[in-house]
């Protein structure tokens, strides 16, 4: 469903044209700018069409209707732990068995194939456009804009803080700066490496409590590198409980024990700030209570 917004021009942009208007104080990419103009209700100043280089009088409303266009996963209906939701995003508490998008080993079981289904029977169609990915195993808060505006105006702005437990007592903080590459291409794996040509990858990280050979640690990072906490954690003898392809702590856990806890973002389109938590996964949880009375 095409999204519709309009706004208010202020005094500042008086007699300011409407390309540099929506790309300066909108947002607007210069890629949809160029799309806008080319739909018939695409650009609209107070309910009539006008072109880019027309200018703009203060107090006028300008309108923009987004296409929703892009590919659309097959609808297949799964649950939802939805934690916000708007015109303009959708955010998901996702599950740590749940995979992103469809791949040659998943097909309508993702998170792409349950938002389409959820969209459709809100009537509201469009393709699954998530800001930022989870692994599979890893669990939280997972961001999915609603139209093309949302989606480039959010698009490396959000700032996540993850919860992991980890093997080895651990206390205070510390930044790992490690760079990351993949050995095999063929393969997701990764590893760390100061050769040449690998890529920056850095890791921040608080110690949040300790256990008889565990730790929960808060992390957050300056880098998205694939499996970046997963390997760096690996790397300085921490590896994550649960993670098989990087260490073999607590392997009764089928996912590693890795949430996306928080976010935070300015919203795409009202420019206010949104903060948002995602509870644990139950068996993250059961895994804390049991190292808590002694167990592991």
């Amino acid at each position: 469903m095409p999204r519709k917004i309009e706004y208010t021009v202020p005094e500042d942009y008086d007699g300011i044209k409407a390309v540099t208007f929506l790309r300066s104080k909108c947002g607007v990419s210069s890629r949809l700018v160029g799309k806008l103009k080319k739909q018939e209700d695409g650009i609209l100043l107070n309910g009539e069409r006008i072109r880019t280089i027309d200018k703009l009088k203060a107090g006028a409303k300008l309108e923009i209707n987004i296409p929703d266009e892009g590919g659309v996963p097959e609808p297949v209906s799964a649950p939802l732990d939805i934690i916000y939701e708007d015109s303009d995003i959708l955010v998901i508490n996702k599950s740590p068995f749940t995979a992103m998008h469809p791949t040659h080993n998943h097909q309508g079981d993702t998170l792409a194939n349950a938002v389409a289904a959820y969209l459709l029977e809100k009537g509201q169609g469009g393709s699954f456009r998530a800001v930022g990915r989870l692994d599979k195993g890893t669990s939280g808060v997972v961001v999915c804009a609603l139209n093309r505006l949302s989606a480039s105006k959010l698009n490396g702005k959000i700032k996540k803080e993850y919860l992991a437990l980890v093997q080895g007592t651990l206390s205070g903080s510390g930044v790992i700066d490690v760079p990351i590459y993949r050995p095999d291409p063929m393969k997701t794996l990764r590893a760390c490496s100061y050769e040449k040509g690998v890529e920056t990858a850095v890791t921040n990280w608080t110690a949040v409590e300790n256990f008889e050979n565990a730790s929960l640690i808060r992390l957050n990072l300056e880098t998205g590198r694939t499996h970046q906490i997963r390997v760096h954690m690996a790397h300085t003898g921490h590896p994550l409980a649960g993670d098989s392809y990087y260490g073999s702590f607590m392997p009764q856990y089928r996912h590693q024990l890795l949430h996306c806890e928080k976010c935070s973002f300015i919203h795409p389109v009202t420019d206010e700030k949104v903060e948002l938590t995602a509870p644990l996964p139950a068996d993250f949880e059961a895994a804390l209570l049991k190292l808590r009375s002694g167990g592991i």
